[in-house]
């Protein structure tokens, strides 16, 4: 079973979430802004399925786009593309 790390945070980045944005998605919005409206929903609280080890799944709290990026990964796949990330751009142009 996994746990939050710090309550109120993405579990994987440990950003605060926006709490507050729940219940406030627009479909009209989102179509007439696009990628700046769903930018400003990134830390927006979603919940991410985890397949465990033992073919189990267990959730998850974390940002929108945490769970947009993560997409169907596992956990180690999507580790492995951020460290891919970081890689071939270096930490020194973060």
């Amino acid at each position: 079973m996994l746990f939050a790390r710090r309550v109120g945070t993405d579990w994987y980045t440990g950003e605060q979430l926006e709490w507050e944005k729940i219940g406030t998605y627009s479909n009209e919005e989102s179509r007439a802004n696009r990628s700046r409206y769903k930018a400003g929903l990134a830390l927006l609280p979603t919940v991410d399925h985890v397949l465990g080890e033992d073919n189990v799944y267990d959730f998850v709290i974390c940002g929108w786009r945490t769970n947009d990026a993560k997409n169907d990964l596992n956990l180690k796949e999507f580790l492995d593309v951020c460290r891919k990330v970081v890689a071939r751009h270096g930490s020194a142009n973060l």
